[in-house]
């Protein structure tokens, strides 16, 4: 009966030092760790420890959030776990699913981990729209047109150049070509 850890930060530039301090301090036979989002179930140390967990194993997390950001995927995990007759502990929240009482409390602990994060996404949103109900700009700034585009661009228009050549003509990539022909063909429809 093998305790296994799973240690998951949203993004690279974030550390996983206090969950790993977490999980070293109890002395866990492995740990799988990663850094990417948790937004769904698609994460390759996940799928790993889930395939590696054999039954009487216990996965530990140190906050059930790491395991999941909505209700539907960490029940999915959770029966997973069951089915293969593993246990499951969040540290944090103090969850056990070896009783009745620790299987209620991460239901409802996983609801509101998930309210949080629709929270979060409503909040992002708000502030996409005020901003740019402000006139900002949100993303990267448009590439800029080059020198030659003009003489590039007719030449593509006429045939006598693939959109390959055309965007290697112009140092860019393909998708980066296409994106800039619709700009300029806007901006043409819009001074006509």
């Amino acid at each position: 009966m093998a305790r296994i850890g799973y240690v998951r930060v949203s993004s690279v530039s974030q550390n996983i030092y206090r969950q790993e301090d977490a999980m070293e301090n109890l002395g866990l036979d492995k740990v799988f760790c990663e850094k990417i989002s948790g937004k769904n179930t698609q994460r390759p140390e996940l799928r790993r420890m889930l395939e590696y967990v054999r039954e009487g194993d216990t996965v530990v997390v140190a906050d059930i959030s790491r395991l999941a950001r909505s209700t539907r995927d960490l029940l999915s995990i959770i029966d997973t776990l069951n089915q293969k007759h593993v246990g499951f502990v969040s540290i944090k929240e103090s969850i056990d699913t070896g009783s009745a009482q620790g299987r209620f409390v991460l239901t409802l602990f996983a609801a509101l981990a998930e309210l949080e994060r629709d929270n979060i996404l409503s909040r992002q949103k708000e502030g996409i729209e005020a901003a740019k109900a402000r006139g900002r700009h949100l993303g990267r700034p448009a590439k800029e047109f080059p020198q030659n585009w003009e003489a590039i661009y007719q030449a593509w228009k006429a045939g006598t150049l693939t959109p390959s050549a055309a965007a290697k003509a112009l140092n860019l990539k393909r998708p980066t070509f296409y994106t800039m022909v619709k700009r300029w063909e806007v901006s043409l429809l819009q001074s006509a």
